[in-house]
């Protein structure tokens, strides 16, 4: 969607880090005038005014959007210093803070949390989105626009899948960021050169997870193609399946760690 109808009222950008900075560089390439957006954050990078957005300056009194994409530390003193909100569509990006508390720093606004994820920064994340009472399909539909602008956009049922969400996508680039070192490090104990195995390692990861977006369907299929009965894969998933010690209930204590603490940080 083309996001010029916001040029007139405005979009005010709480937080310009990776998230942040990530969001605003396509918003500014789906046709947002840098002249509409406010940031608001002391370390904003040097690119930010550059690009002739306003850094910390004045706030439009009735923005079309507020965007916070601050950590969820960090909201409660964020939600004190700001205003009301009554006619603008707030989307928080934060983890764990609920569409309540936000419902209690905006009374009657159009509230709409968003869980993008870092892949984000190349156009290539996926965010889970659902709003409150007050966020219409009009609502939705520009949350989603705006958060198309990184990557896809799934429609959540009800707020209490968020922490599944922030468990599995939020949080799952780093658990796959960290299956590529321990590859490359097994892969080095095997005998190969640190560099190589990293090489390696991070290919065949992005190879696996380009070939599953590509296939579709159930990925046990894609597994199931790629091991030889008693051949080295068969071997090596022995280990990895084990219903004890395997990476099945790993990933489900893992996930499960996460969503707990994201619950938590809505507390």
């Amino acid at each position: 969607m083309d996001l010029t109808h916001l040029n007139q009222r405005g979009l005010v950008l709480v937080g310009c880090g990776r998230m942040g900075g990530a969001l605003l560089q396509g918003w500014l390439a789906r046709g947002l005038a840098p002249g509409a957006v406010h940031v608001v954050d002391p370390n904003a990078p040097a690119w930010v005014a550059e690009r002739g957005v306003s850094v910390n300056g004045a706030l439009p009194a009735d923005p079309a959007v507020l965007v916070l994409a601050v950590k969820p530390q960090m909201m409660g003193d964020v939600l004190a210093g700001l205003g009301g909100a009554a006619g603008t569509l707030v989307i928080s990006v934060a983890a764990g803070v609920t569409l309540a508390a936000y419902g209690r720093a905006f009374p009657g606004a159009a509230v709409v949390r968003a869980m993008p994820n870092t892949p984000a920064a190349i156009g290539q994340g996926i965010t889970a989105i659902v709003g409150n009472a007050q966020a219409n399909a009009a609502a939705l539909d520009l949350a989603q626009a705006l958060m198309e602008a990184v990557g896809r956009v799934v429609r959540l049922e009800d707020e209490s899948q968020m922490d599944a969400v922030t468990a599995v996508s939020g949080s799952g680039p780093a658990y796959v960021f960290h299956l590529i070192e321990t590859l490359a490090a097994a892969g080095q104990a095997e005998g190969l050169p640190a560099e190589l195995a990293l090489d390696l390692a991070r290919a065949t990861v992005a190879g696996a997870g380009a070939l599953a977006m590509a296939e579709g369907g159930d990925p046990a299929r894609l597994r199931e193609a790629v091991t030889s009965p008693a051949g080295t894969t068969a071997a090596g998933l022995s280990q990895l399946m084990d219903p004890e010690t395997g990476l099945g209930p790993l990933m489900k204590r893992t996930v499960a760690a996460a969503a707990a603490r994201g619950r938590e940080l809505g507390q």
